[in-house]
């Protein structure tokens, strides 16, 4: 498990970064906190959640897009694979 910080949150932002992602946190009227434009690879976030909230979108919006694994280096790798297998735990115990 990891901690919700702003230094959590740069990680995974990196993520997105090294699949060539934009992340923008704007405010709007978004349903589900965010809106992803996948042709132009923009993610936009209510800008007004705070860090816990800002992680735990991009998370989700992680198991919902394919990012180059390629791009990765090594520590953003692991990390990239810590959460998958995070979220994989989690949908388990919850079925």
């Amino acid at each position: 498990m990891f901690k919700y910080t702003r230094h959590t949150l740069k990680k995974i932002e990196s993520l997105f970064e090294s699949s060539a992602y934009q992340i923008r946190y704007e405010r709007g009227s978004f349903q589900s906190g965010y809106c992803l434009v996948e042709d132009r690879k923009i993610i936009v976030i209510n800008r007004f959640f705070e860090v816990e909230g800002r992680i735990n979108t991009l998370i989700e919006i992680l198991n919902n897009v394919a990012l180059d694994e390629a791009e990765f280096d090594e520590k953003q790798l692991d990390f990239y694979q810590q959460i998958l297998s995070m979220d994989e735990l989690a949908n388990t115990e919850s079925h």
